[in-house]
């Protein structure tokens, strides 16, 4: 196996050429995230309430399929670094197994238990049918979701970020072109309202991980699934998850939020979970750029890990943070300028804006706390720590952001909910902070201090 440029490629270059596809890939996804939101508003504010309903489902979906793959891309990452070709192909073939076999359990529960699950969301009746509606194809046919995450992930592990991107922009740009005519019936499409942006995600989701899946075929000159001599073993099973889970509790802790919230603003208003879905694809599509910065940051500090190079690992620390700190300030210009403009995409009326301008201009100064949280979290992963991502997601998003927003809601009311964000992001840094950089004096500076 030759050097890769993970090894060799300056630092500065290295992460711009890894990250910058990443960026624009994720910020892709999320944007058809969004465009999917616009399209679905114009049937109507119960619509969009609906998919922000199911977004809790689809994001525990995606959080189990990326903490898979990201466990499964630390390892890979690391066996490169040790030229270690046959173990890189073992754990890339166990992946495989894992989300398969995920998707499967999820497929099955959106064909048995969509209607269940539609009446625990919500009591309206037609509420209930226009989510049993969108999740019922979204979930069962989930499969593109796990394998296109699987399928870029094992690019991203050879250090091949630009075929992950087309991999998704192909996806993105499918979903958006589809998106018009199976909603509306355009062009000779039928009509099929909130199902046909539904199926509109699956199919984009299908063709993007067939595209990704071809891709390492054809093109990952390292990595590939064999079932020859294959052994399944659980070690294995245990090294990806313990990267893995960790990131998957961490991204399911999303889901819960976003349930939980969802729950409390029901009791105000549908209006307000219509606006809390509107901000949370929102501030993603924000967020994108800082998971492509630390998603870049995985294999890398996982390769020079492996190869025993602290030096290296040090100077993607010294550079994302700075980066990370950048981005969350300018995103914090942007929703505080163009709060209404941002509004008005999702066909806003008066009472959700009334809910929604000063709700996203208090949430917007927390997005630097944000995006160093989250840098911090894929950087200890590459490290083999995902246990650092867990708990500073669980802080930001969870154990500290719904009390905090359940007990302003009911004391002082909707208007100063928002606020929750500033406890729970103001303590996700402190933390995430403190632990990274205690990880990099325990494993880092040791092998630092060797070469």
């Amino acid at each position: 196996m030759k050097e890769n440029k993970m090894a060799t490629m300056p630092m500065n270059k290295l992460l711009l050429n890894m990250s910058i596809p990443l960026m624009l890939s994720l910020l892709i996804q999320s944007l058809y995230n969004i465009i999917d939101s616009i399209f679905v508003a114009r049937l109507s504010e119960q619509a969009l309430t609906a998919t922000s309903l199911v977004y809790a489902i689809q994001f525990l979906m995606i959080a189990i399929a990326v903490g898979t793959s990201v466990g499964m891309n630390a390892l890979l990452s690391k066996r490169v670094g040790q030229q270690d070709k046959e173990g890189a192909c073992s754990g890339a073939t166990t992946g495989l197994i894992l989300v398969l076999g995920t998707a499967v359990i999820f497929s099955l529960v959106g064909l048995f238990f969509s209607n269940p699950i539609s009446k625990l969301l919500t009591s309206d009746p037609e509420l209930q049918n226009l989510t049993q509606q969108y999740m019922s194809i979204c979930v069962v046919f989930c499969y593109g979701v796990f394998l296109q995450t699987y399928g870029q992930r094992l690019l991203q592990a050879v250090g091949d970020t630009v075929l992950s991107m087309i991999s998704l922009i192909i996806g993105a740009v499918i979903n958006i072109c589809l998106d018009p005519l199976l909603i509306f019936g355009m062009f000779g499409f039928p009509q099929m309202g909130i199902a046909g942006a539904a199926l509109a995600t699956v199919i984009a989701q299908w063709i993007s991980a067939a595209s990704a899946l071809l891709m390492n075929r054809f093109k990952n000159p390292i990595i590939h699934v064999s079932f020859k001599n294959y052994h399944f073993t659980l070690a294995e099973v245990k090294e990806i998850y313990r990267v893995g889970l960790p990131t998957i509790i961490m991204q399911a802790i999303g889901s819960i939020m976003t349930f939980a919230m969802n729950a409390m603003l029901l009791t105000v208003s549908s209006t307000a979970v219509a606006f809390f879905g509107v901000y949370y694809k929102l501030q993603s599509f924000l967020m994108m750029p800082m998971n492509g910065l630390g998603q870049a940051a995985i294999p890398i500090v996982g390769y020079n890990y492996g190869a025993g190079n602290g030096k290296r690992i040090k100077e993607v620390w010294k550079i994302i943070i700075p980066v990370g700190v950048a981005v969350g300030l300018l995103g914090t210009a942007i929703f505080m300028i163009f709060t209404s403009q941002l509004m008005s995409l999702f066909s806003a009326g008066e009472e959700l804006l009334a809910i929604g301008i000063p709700a996203l201009r208090i949430i917007s100064v927390t997005f630097v706390f944000g995006s160093v949280t989250i840098l911090c979290g894929y950087f200890a992963s590459g490290l083999g720590n995902g246990v650092i991502n867990m708990i500073g997601g669980a802080i930001r998003q969870l154990v500290v952001l719904v009390p905090v927003a359940y007990v302003l809601t009911i004391t002082l009311g909707i208007s100063y909910t928002w606020y929750a964000f500033w406890f729970a992001e103001g303590l996700a840094v402190i933390y995430s902070l403190y632990a990274t950089r205690k990880e990099i004096k325990t494993k880092v500076d040791p092998i630092t201090s060797e070469e």
